[in-house]
C-alpha cells in the first residue's frame, strides 16, 4: 500500500510580501517595551461617537500626536551611501489590514498620512474605505500585488533600495511607524517585527478597561528609556487631546471637503453623513 503523497503549493502574492517584509525586518535590532494603560474613560464616549472609531484609530492618532511632540520617533536609519539618520517632517501610520485575494487571506498595509492632523471621523472613513474597497481600487494594494509577481531578486532589491537609500520615499512608501494588534480576536502579539523604528501595538482591551500596550522599536536609533517615557505620553494623549475630541459636539467631526489624499491612493470621502 501506497503512502499518500502531499501537494506542492505554489507561494502567493500575499506569501511573498510576508516574505520579504519578514526578510528586511530580521536585520532590524528590534526590542519590545510594554506599560498597561488604563483606557475604560474612552469605552463609552467612543461607542457614543458618530464614527464610532476603532481603537486602532484611537491608538494610531494618539500615537502621532507624540510623534509630533518627538521628533527622533519620526527618524530612520538609511545605509546607503554611508549610515545616517533621516528625520520625516511628519509621521506616516503604516497600518497591518486584513485582505482576502485570491480567496486567500493576506497582509496589506493602509498608509494614513499625518495622522495627527485629522479628526478621527476622517481617520475611521479611510480604515472603512482600505477595509472594504476592491483591491485593484487602492492604489498602494494594486502595487503591493503587482511588485509580489516579481522574481525575489527584483522584489528585494526594490525593498532594499527603498529602505536605504532615500528617507523621503521610504516614509511615503513604507511609513514611519507601524501599526498592528490582533487586540479585536482576544489575542496579543508577544514581539512584531517590522524594518521600520517604531511599531505600535496593544493586545485586548479586558472589562476593566485595562490593555497591554507595546512599542517595539529599533536600538540602533532609538533608546528603552526614551521609549518607556513615550509610552507614558501616549496614555497621557488618550485620556486627554483623544478623549476631548470624542466627547466633543457631533463627535469631533471635521466637515468632508474634497478629495482626501493618503499615501498610494486618492480618497474621496463620502458626502453627507
Amino acid at each position: 500500500m501506497h503512502e499518500p503523497k502531499g501537494t506542492s503549493v505554489p507561494l502567493t502574492g500575499p506569501r511573498r510580501f510576508v516574505m520579504d517584509l519578514v526578510h528586511f525586518a530580521h536585520q532590524v535590532p528590534s526590542v519590545p517595551v510594554s506599560l498597561w494603560m488604563n483606557v475604560s474613560p474612552l469605552v463609552g464616549p467612543r461607542q457614543d461617537h458618530p464614527a464610532r472609531p476603532s481603537w486602532a484609530v484611537l491608538f494610531m492618532k494618539a500615537y502621532a500626536q507624540v510623534c509630533a511632540e518627538n521628533p527622533p520617533l519620526r527618524r530612520a536609519l538609511l545605509n546607503f551611501p554611508w549610515p545616517r539618520l533621516y528625520e520625516h517632517p511628519q509621521s506616516t501610520c503604516a497600518l497591518a489590514l486584513e485582505r482576502v485575494q485570491s480567496g486567500e487571506e493576506g497582509i496589506f498595509v493602509g498608509l494614513f498620512r499625518a495622522p495627527e492632523g485629522q479628526s478621527l471621523g476622517q481617520l475611521q472613513e479611510a480604515l472603512v474605505w482600505y477595509k472594504k474597497q476592491p483591491l485593484d481600487q487602492v492604489g498602494i494594494f494594486r502595487q503591493a500585488i503587482r511588485i509580489s509577481k516579481a522574481p525575489t531578486p527584483i522584489r528585494r532589491w526594490l525593498w532594499w533600495s527603498t529602505l536605504h537609500i532615500s528617507g523621503y520615499k521610504r516614509a511615503k512608501r513604507f511609513g514611519t511607524f507601524g501599526l498592528s494588534s490582533y487586540g479585536a480576536l482576544g489575542a496579543e502579539s508577544i514581539h512584531p517585527i517590522s524594518p521600520l523604528t517604531t511599531t505600535l501595538t496593544y493586545g485586548p482591551i479586558n472589562n476593566a478597561g485595562a490593555v497591554c500596550v507595546k512599542l517595539v522599536y529599533d536600538h540602533r536609533v532609538l533608546d528603552g528609556a526614551y521609549i518607556a517615557r513615550r509610552l507614558l505620553d501616549l496614555e497621557a494623549r488618550l485620556n486627554g487631546p483623544i478623549l476631548e475630541e470624542l466627547l466633543r459636539p457631533m463627535g469631533g467631526r471635521a466637515p468632508l471637503a474634497g478629495p482626501h489624499l493618503f499615501l498610494g491612493a486618492e480618497v474621496r470621502e463620502p458626502q453627507g453623513g
